[in-house]
């Protein structure tokens, strides 16, 4: 199984609101390597969900549902969506700040290329954010 990383600013699609729909697909992505990452997701892989802009931390962790396929926003076959399905909400979450503040997360793509919005998130990164989720 592999990890990952996605954003969304909360006033655009929060978690709660990702709870409620049970399930959404994962569109819009017009960044080559985000969308790379969208493409390598597979069915059951874990997520982790960062509210950005607004709040700044991991407030959940999702399941990728179904692999990638033609992005429904565009006509444009160069973009792909995947559906992600909400898992668990972290008790605790995790913030930007203690992210940074953390050794072991400084090569964490989230603190190096923080304008990707689809990451991948290493085996020693996941353990090390579920340490700080308090899981």
């Amino acid at each position: 199984m592999a990890y990952w990383l996605v954003k969304s600013e909360p006033s655009v699609y929060s978690w709660e609101q990702f709870e409620q729909d049970k399930q959404t697909f994962w569109d819009g992505v017009r960044n080559y390597a985000a969308r790379n990452n969208l493409k390598a997701m597979k069915k059951g892989d874990e997520v982790l969900y960062y509210h950005s802009n607004e709040g700044l931390e991991i407030v959940g962790i999702a399941k990728v549902a179904k692999e990638f396929y033609q992005d429904p926003s565009t006509d444009d076959d160069k973009w792909v969506a995947v559906d992600l399905k909400p898992y668990k909400k972290l008790k605790h979450p995790v913030s930007l700040s203690a992210i940074k503040k953390d050794k072991r997360l400084a090569n964490m793509a989230l603190v190096r290329i923080s304008q990707l919005s689809v990451q991948p998130v290493t085996d020693d990164e996941w353990a090390a954010v579920m340490e700080l989720a308090k899981l």
